[in-house]
């Protein structure tokens, strides 16, 4: 099969950030170009020229392409002749920084694959939404999580309603890293994460629970209604916060728990979420991301495993996965899928055709709106002590 199709080429990324110090580049430019259907071909790689056109040889970017801004990419970008021109700007940068790339990126015709949370504040994701909504342009936002075989596979489950009506969802991201105040050695990721002038108005919450919010919407499709919240800052003189609790009204009458910390001694990466519904339930971990636990009563547990060829394997689940069963796949790969399912939009759009903007597999601009209100209302209801607020934003999805 060719290259993305009818399109016979490879997708050509510019990326924004990346540069030394940075994880979530690295991770980016990997990712995007994990199933050969993107070339990594430009970038401006941080906020300082001189730093920026450094680490271009650590990405191959040629010198010719290595800008020393955003402003300098696009405009050069654009003057180049359509098949040199890049199709889209992957934006991994600090949260504060997030909505000038982007915007400017759109507005210059370019796709977008924005890291999370999308923007600094509700108000710049959702005049991002509308710049988006204004444009041809495919605008992904990459909650990873959400690319995982077995998360996809639940996705699915629970819209075949092999689960019944969903009653409970329980999320849960557990780290430990910010247990001491990072913030004040020499700490480039603590740093700006607790930094509300660059963070925004949530830490913890803001960072990671996004992530648990993001991925319970994402696996059972149920709409909010309704939030209440408790923020907590332990580590002392910390200015944003660092654990907290939410509880979520769904719509279909279901009740949700989001907890996020990120001072539990000897936690790493521990994103989990439990799934209860009238005819079973189903547990899944991102640290043992190959299985899933799907129980019923009566019935012995049932272990799934990430197996494309095996019958339990739905085609959301069996489209998600790249090696046979027994072989691990994991962060990066589910991060590449995020980037694979937007490409088939990109590849549509560069050949004239119509694509999906809102019911996407990959989350979109209406999901990174969703993820700001989220923070938004939780920093609210915490500093009402916990009240209820609301919670279904116009532009949520199921």
């Amino acid at each position: 099969m060719a290259t993305n199709g009818d399109l016979n080429r490879k997708l050509r990324m510019a990326l924004v950030g990346g540069g030394s110090g940075s994880f979530i580049g690295r991770v980016h430019a990997t990712a995007a170009v994990l199933d050969n259907r993107a070339a990594l071909v430009a970038g401006a790689l941080s906020s300082n020229p001189e730093r920026a056109k450094a680490s271009a040889p650590d990405y191959d970017i040629p010198e010719a392409r290595a800008y020393g801004s955003v402003a300098e990419m696009l405009e050069k970008e654009n003057a180049l002749p359509a098949d040199q021109r890049i199709d889209f700007v992957s934006v991994a940068t600090p949260n504060f920084t997030h909505f000038e790339i982007a915007k400017a990126a759109v507005e210059a015709g370019f796709n977008v694959i924005c890291d999370k949370p999308m923007t600094f504040d509700l108000a710049q994701a959702e005049d991002l939404l509308k710049v988006v909504e204004g444009s041809d342009s495919v605008f992904a936002v990459s909650h990873n999580y959400t690319g995982y075989p077995l998360v996809r596979q639940a996705r699915q489950m629970i819209k075949d309603g092999l689960l019944g009506e969903i009653n409970a969802v329980r999320v849960q991201y557990i780290q430990g890293w910010l247990r001491s105040k990072l913030e004040d050695t020499d700490s480039k990721q603590a740093g700006w994460r607790t930094d509300p002038k660059k963070s925004g108005a949530a830490g913890c919450f803001g960072d990671i629970a996004t992530h648990a919010y993001n991925l319970g919407r994402y696996m059972t499709g149920l709409l909010p209604e309704e939030i209440s919240c408790h923020l907590k800052t332990f580590v002392e003189g910390r200015l944003l916060d660092d654990y907290g609790t939410a509880i979520v009204k769904f719509e279909n009458g279901a009740l949700g728990t989001v907890t996020a910390s990120q001072i539990s001694h000897g936690r790493e990466n521990d994103l989990s979420i439990e799934i209860d519904g009238t005819k079973g339930s189903l547990q899944w971990r991102q640290e043992n991301p190959n299985e899933m636990i799907v129980r019923a009563n009566g019935e012995p547990h049932k272990i799934y495993t990430r197996d494309p060829n095996a019958p339990f394997t739905n085609e959301m689940g069996a489209a998600a996965c790249r090696l046979p069963s027994g072989h691990p796949e994991a962060f990066f790969e589910a991060f590449a899928n995020v980037y694979r399912a937007s490409y088939d939009a990109m590849a549509a759009r560069a050949l004239g055709q119509s694509f999906e903007k809102k019911d996407t597999v990959y989350p979109n601009v209406y999901d990174g709106v969703e993820g700001m209100y989220f923070i938004q209302q939780c920093v609210a209801s915490s500093q009402e002590g916990g009240a209820w607020l609301p919670m279904k934003h116009p532009a949520a999805r199921r």
